[in-house]
This record gives structure tokens, sequence and C-alpha cells, in this order.
């Protein structure tokens, strides 16, 4: 079974288990409200009673593994996980490369092997829909059974509900798709991004008058919203800007394939290979066809317009350091 352990405070991997750990399990795909509440909670067990906090999460998503046609995409990918989990005052993150070997573990032989054994587990925090073991055989309360039979505790996290309903990765999955970037925002409690290198595409937008940065985002199943035109924040050399991406085809331009371009307000530098961070806030429009250059220009002003008028909504600085919150 191979296992990474990433310390997201300090460095160094696992150490010696004397002391014990407190420990919560899952994908935590998006790492949502609702897991940052069982994060917390994990925290504050581990805190109390002196162990160390403890996640355990897999790569890739099982169901890549088990039902490959269902699996969904990502809202975060591994590393962006991994960055968001340095706010959340774990000790460690250990991923766990999710295998068809291990997806034929039994509840009971999981947690013998890997959260016992390996992992000194003392205390367990799970969400109230917790599934795990062959077959998502097992869950919150076969948890607290084997935790009585084997000398653990077990708490139960309740839901965080927004709109009356509990927060879940399919839920803000469904918001992207729509487009509803905002809705999402609040599933996630920050707003939702992607993260790419700026490639060389066809240099169109300069000749529009509207200069672009294509960007190219390698892992191929990180979700992306609903095509159309957004109003965005991006993270670029440690700094912030603001700005307009183009998400979907360019029916303008027969032939020309999909892109993702971000025109950026305030900057006109060269961003080529540099790693920039997209951070949807809001989304303007459709993608439409134009009959002409000259029409398209005239809806790119109008873009513009529309996301300088947002963004003074808003109000605060164009660009300031580029830590995740």
């Amino acid at each position: 079974m191979d296992v990474s352990t990433d310390r997201v405070s300090g460095s160094g991997g696992l150490p010696p288990h004397e002391r014990g750990t407190a420990i919560t399990v899952g994908t935590f795909d998006g790492v949502h409200r609702g897991h940052w509440a069982v994060l917390q909670r994990l925290c504050e067990v581990a805190q109390r009673d002196g162990l160390l906090s403890v996640l355990v999460t897999f790569d890739p998503h099982p169901l890549k593994v088990v039902r490959p046609e269902l699996a969904p995409r990502l809202l975060t990918t591994p590393n962006e996980k991994k960055e968001i989990l340095t706010l959340s005052g774990i000790d460690y993150a250990v991923f766990l490369s999710f295998t068809r070997s291990l997806s034929l573990y039994l509840p009971d032989e999981f947690v013998h092997e890997v959260l016992l054994a390996r992992l000194g587990l003392r205390y367990l925090v799970v969400g109230y829909d917790h599934g795990f073991g062959r077959g998502r055989q097992g869950d919150a309360e076969t948890m607290r059974r084997i935790g009585a039979r084997r000398g653990f505790e077990v708490e139960i996290k309740e839901p965080e509900l927004m709109d009356g309903q509990a927060i879940s990765s399919s839920r803000i999955r469904q918001a992207l798709t729509e487009g509803a970037v905002e809705r999402a925002a609040q599933g996630l409690g920050r707003p939702y991004s992607l993260s790419g290198v700026v490639v060389h595409g066809e240099g169109r937008g300069r000749t529009l008058g509207f200069a672009t940065a294509n960007v190219a985002v390698a892992h191929g199943d990180k979700l992306l919203p609903s095509q159309g035109i957004y109003a965005v924040r991006a993270t670029f050399r440690g700094l912030q800007g603001i700005g307009l991406l183009h998400l979907g085809p360019r029916p303008t331009f027969r032939g020309s394939p999909p892109s993702i371009e971000l025109h950026l307000l305030d900057f006109d530098g060269d961003l080529y290979g540099e790693q920039v961070r997209v951070e949807f806030l809001t989304r303007l429009r459709d993608v439409l066809p134009f009959g002409s250059s000259a029409q398209l220009v005239e809806q790119m002003k109008r873009d513009r317009e529309a996301a300088m008028e947002y963004f003074s909504r808003r109000g605060g600085d164009l660009y300031r350091g580029g830590d995740f919150d």
C-alpha cells in the first residue's frame, strides 16, 4: 500500500505514535465548509487529548478505481488539497494510494491495518455520511461499533447546512456546471479556483486590443465551470490581479479550439511559462458568436465595463500578496 504523508504543520513524516492520533478519513474533495467543520473539531479533540491530528484521504478518487464511469471531476487536485490543508491546523495529511486491492478491504480490516496498526488511532471524527470498506459496506455507525470493540472513541459530525440542505461536494459540482460560481463559493467557503501554466496561443487577443494569457490546466480530472465569461481574481508571481476569463469555445473564429483565456485589467506584462491561479468570482455572460471581430471587440469593452463595475462594488486593492484565502 503506497502512503504519502505530508506534514501540514512543520516538516517531516509521521513519527512513532506513542501519543496516539485523532483521525478523520474521507475523500475531502473541495475541502468545503462541511469538511472544514470536521477538521476543526479534529484539531479541538487532538489538542484536548494530547494527540496528533491526522487526515487520511485518497488519491485518486475511489470511484476512479471502482466505478470509473461514475468518477466525478475534481474540485481540488491533490496539490490544491494540500495547499488548503496548510491552513486547517491539522498536523498531518496522509494520502493513501487508492488501488483495487485497497478497495477490497473489509471495514474492520481497513480500521485494523491502516488506522490502528499504522497510524495509532485513539479518537476518530467522521462525517454523518461517511462510508468505507469494500463496496462502502461500512458507515459511521459501523465505525462506532468497531471503535467500541477495538478501544477507540468515535464522534459523528452532523452536516453543515446551506439553504437548509447539507453542503456536499456533489452540490458544489452541480453549482459549477450551472455557472453558479457564487453559490459554489458559499459551499466551499472561498471562491472556486483552477491553476495552470500560461502557454502561447494564437495571439489574436493582443491584435484586438485585449491581450490575454492562455492558461493550460495540467490535471485532466479538474472540474471546469460552465463555459462563459467570468470576472476573476488571478494570483501570479506572489501578486493578485483582477480580470476577465473566457472559458469555452470561440465561435467567432471558426476552427479555433476551446480555450481558457485570462485578460487582466491592470497588467500588460509577459506571463508565458508562469503558474497562475484563477478564482471565479461571478459569471458575466454566455459565450456568444459574433459576425465580425469589430462586434466582438465592442462586446469585450462592455464586458470590461461590467467587470470594473463589479469590482468597484466589491472594493479592495487590485493587487496584494497572494496568500490562499
